[in-house]
């Protein structure tokens, strides 16, 4: 059954286990180096856009977005080729990291402003000097709640395929827009051109409005768009491809 998945989604699926296994063992160092940092972040490095793509914080989160990528990776593969099929995936990857991060900044620079106005030192802090709080009570109070969600941001890496998935997700949908699916909490089949948006309309709001629960919305919506963008331009010209 293995031997029977295209290529490119065969490799992407058995790298991205590969990988998880391998986390698994080095623990927290696979985090440091591979997760996608903050790109101001001291913990960044350049080539976590792409590794990132290979890290999975869970089983659960890792089997969801490997079955997701059998259930639309294989037809997509078939029908863009293999070369334009691995643009869609990693292009969608990074549109998926730089989105994410592109919001991360906004929220930096304010916390990062209301900081420095109450007489904090950012830029010490994240060299690593030692920086105290200074003013009153409700000042050092609402400077601690500030470089909390600093911290957050700058902190905590992403880590999953889902970006990339994502943009492979919406590509299929722009191609193959009238076919039905299953979804979980949903009885009944749905035509992914509907279902689509309702998913990209909920993941902005949790993303922009911090009740993600830990989920990077954000990047979800940064995969998709790179893949309607992709599959909308290559759609003009699909019949040549094949």
């Amino acid at each position: 059954m293995f031997n029977n998945i295209p290529p490119i989604t065969r490799n992407i699926i058995i790298i991205n286990i590969i990988v998880f296994i391998g986390s698994y063992f080095l623990g927290s160092k696979a985090i440091e180096y591979l997760a996608g940092f903050y790109p101001f972040s001291p913990f960044f490095h350049s080539w976590q856009i792409i590794t990132h793509m290979f890290m999975h914080g869970s089983i659960m989160h890792i089997l969801f977005n490997m079955l997701t990528l059998y259930s639309f990776g294989p037809i997509l593969e078939q029908t863009l080729g293999e070369k334009r099929y691995l643009i869609l995936y990693f292009v969608s990857g990074l549109g998926a990291f730089f989105l994410f991060n592109g919001w991360n900044f906004v929220e930096a620079q304010q916390y990062t402003r209301e900081l420095q106005q109450l007489g904090f030192n950012v830029n010490a802090y994240l060299s690593g000097a030692s920086v105290e709080f200074s003013g009153n009570a409700e000042s050092v109070l609402r400077q601690k709640e500030l470089l909390e969600n600093f911290r957050g941001i700058v902190a905590t890496p992403m880590v999953g395929a889902s970006g990339a998935i994502f943009g492979v997700v919406a590509a299929f949908a722009t191609l193959y827009p009238d076919s039905k699916i299953m979804m979980m909490f949903i009885p009944v089949p749905i035509k992914v051109k509907y279902l689509m948006p309702i998913v990209i309309v909920v993941s902005i709001y949790l993303g922009v409005s911090g009740n993600g629960g830990g989920i990077a919305h954000l990047a979800h919506v940064g995969g998709a768009l790179v893949g309607w963008l992709l599959a909308r331009n290559w759609k003009k010209h699909l019949y040549r491809f094949n």
